[in-house]
């Protein structure tokens, strides 16, 4: 196979083979992602990167501590930055913060150089995941399960327009929820051959 070049002007993969062997979880925070990125990284001989564990490793910090020195602006621009890099190398599993579909360039850049999973749970599912966690900055509110449900009422719709298959990860153990996306990805990549 040829190996894929950026694009001069927009980054962008030119060799769409290539492209489609990175894939790119997004989903609200407790979706997941972490846990099945890893698994299917394994599963599929790919390197795995977490764009959150990225970022705490390059600051020194952790994202609460991002968003009090930063603001949420500042942790976001982190973030995008992250994603452009890691988006452009090859044959990676990337599992993506919940906020990064805020940003219309990350959603660009995902689609383009890769397939995208949208790991779906109910609002019920993620709270149960979330609740007792002290390293989700936005959910440290007067009412957190208030607050989990305006996030999830954004971005559902974003998640949506920009996955090209959508699982529900709500009941299933990681390793089935890993197992079914190993089994549409290749159902995809052999259509695609």
């Amino acid at each position: 196979m040829q190996a894929a070049r950026d694009d001069e002007d927009h980054g962008e993969r030119s060799d769409a083979t290539a492209a489609t062997r990175n894939i790119f979880l997004v989903g609200m925070m407790g979706a997941g992602k972490s846990s099945v990125g890893k698994l299917l990284a394994r599963h599929l001989g790919k390197t795995f990167y977490d764009s959150d564990h990225v970022i705490e490793s390059r600051t020194g910090v952790k994202i609460p501590i991002i968003f009090e020195l930063e603001g949420e602006a500042g942790f976001r621009a982190r973030e995008a930055a992250v994603i452009e890099e890691l988006s452009a190398l090859d044959d990676v599993v990337l599992a993506t913060g919940g906020g990064a579909v805020l940003n219309p360039r990350n959603r660009e850049l995902l689609k383009a150089r890769g397939i995208v999973v949208y790991l779906r749970a109910s609002v019920n599912e993620l709270w149960s995941r979330t609740r007792h966690d002290r390293n989700r900055p936005l959910l440290q509110t007067q009412d957190p399960y208030a607050r989990l449900c305006e996030l999830h009422a954004q971005r559902d719709p974003l998640y949506r327009a920009t996955a090209d298959l959508v699982v529900d990860s709500g009941r299933q153990s990681v390793q089935a929820l890993g197992r079914t996306i190993a089994e549409q990805l290749a159902l995809r990549w052999k259509q695609s051959a």
